[in-house]
């Protein structure tokens, strides 16, 4: 996934199915500038990751 895309998935009020590594996760913020995305991973909110946005994967897209 590129940044933008990224970006677009944040700020959107549909949802979106986006895994890390074959774990489904939700996007907490992404840093533009610098290509990383912390992410939630599961249904923790303590579970979460900063990962290069191009590891994430859009499922279905």
């Amino acid at each position: 996934m590129d940044v933008k895309r990224a970006k677009d998935i944040y700020s959107s009020k549909e949802m979106f199915s986006v895994h890390l590594d074959g774990e489904s996760v939700w996007i907490e913020h992404v840093d533009e500038q610098n290509g990383m995305a912390t992410v939630q991973v599961g249904s923790s909110p303590g579970n979460t990751r900063t990962v290069g946005v191009d590891r994430l994967e859009e499922q279905g897209y």
